[in-house]
């Protein structure tokens, strides 16, 4: 397990230590496979960079994936089968299956190793497959394992849920890409191996966004949302798959609104919230942040102005150190504030999440 820190580097981002968050594995320990508890410190740092990576694709969206959607209930306000919900399950099933796929590659499981299954045959023209190719079909397998045995109902919201656990799967594959060494006299590059490779897992994240923002809502009557176990509320749900939907996200209930708080759903609300403004590096998504958390919400941005220090003027002395000097500067912060006075904030109500 020697390399499994170094992932944090791996997937491309800087992400806190993993006994940062108060979310635990528990339920993975508790209801994942006995057989394959060897692998349950790759599924936990798999499901910490699913947190992470789920809180940077909606660090300024109304719903902010706050750590507590991940603890994972058979019952009440945590079964609904939302778009958020689908976001979560596909993120955290594709972040396992990376993790470990991962450290398979790297050696650190037991069991597994590098995908050789194709080396030496001819890939086309002019390049063959060798090299250590990432286990995808392992990675998949003990994902599929720990997240799927976490669903214990069957009803139609277990099959979403499973659905969009397939879907996160799915989308570690899409970014798998070929990479290749050159061979031949003098770099003349007249073949080439070539082996299969995870991209970083903010690739993952953003294809996973993008799924989420056009996800397909599942229209089922309450009553067949009610059906529960029964074949009912299964059959109805089965209809409505097509083998063009695999892929996607889908969900069965409209969002709450994220605008207010709500203390029964924990919502938070985006009141205090900061966003952006006037950032030169923004995307466009986040330069409208201000309009989505605040305004959009019947609160009011408020400016506030603050000293920040940082390093600056820095020289390299002879030998061998950097010095640099302290440089302060005044910046702006925007928050989301209620108007003096004013009633609670009023939101778009449902599907509002963003």
């Amino acid at each position: 397990m020697g390399h499994l820190l170094m992932l944090w580097v791996t997937a491309g981002m800087c992400y806190p230590a993993l006994g940062a968050s108060a979310w635990s594995v528990n339920n993975f320990l508790i209801t994942g496979p006995k057989a394959y508890l060897t692998y349950t410190a790759s599924v936990a740092l798999g499901a910490q960079i699913g947190i992470e990576e789920c809180k940077f694709q909606f660090a300024w969206e109304r719903w902010n994936c706050p750590e507590h959607a991940f603890q994972f209930s058979t019952h009440n306000r945590l079964r609904a089968a939302t778009r958020e919900t689908s976001f979560i399950h596909a993120i955290r099933s594709a972040a396992i299956m990376y993790a470990v796929t991962k450290n398979c590659s790297m050696g650190d499981l037991e069991n597994c190793g590098c995908d050789e299954s194709q080396n030496g045959k001819t890939g086309g023209h002019g390049w063959i497959w060798g090299g250590c190719s990432d286990n995808v079909e392992f990675g998949e397998k003990i994902s599929r394992l720990f997240v799927d045995s976490l669903e214990k109902g069957k009803d139609a919201r277990a099959l979403v849920n499973l659905h969009n656990n397939r879907a996160g799967r799915l989308a570690v594959r899409a970014s798998t890409k070929r990479t290749c060494k050159c061979h031949g006299i003098s770099g003349s590059c007249s073949i080439q191996t070539c082996w299969l490779q995870l991209a970083d897992f903010r690739q993952m994240g953003n294809y996973l966004k993008a799924k989420y923002d056009r996800a397909l809502k599942i229209e089922m009557d309450k009553r067949q949302l009610r059906a529960g176990n029964r074949a009912e509320g299964r059959w109805a749900l089965t209809e409505a798959f097509l083998p063009s939907t695999e892929a996607e996200l889908i969900f069965l209930e409209g969002s709450p609104d994220y605008c207010n708080r709500n203390a029964s759903l924990s919502i938070h609300g985006t009141e205090g919230r900061e966003c952006l403004q006037n950032a030169r590096s923004a995307s466009r998504r986040e330069q409208r942040s201000c309009g989505r958390l605040c305004t959009e919400c019947g609160l009011q941005v408020e400016e506030r102005r603050a000293e920040a220090v940082s390093s600056c003027d820095c020289n390299f002395q002879w030998c061998c150190t950097v010095k640099c000097g302290q440089c302060r500067r005044v910046v702006s912060r925007y928050y989301c504030t209620r108007p003096a006075g004013s009633a609670r904030p009023r939101g778009r109500g449902k599907d509002s999440a963003w």
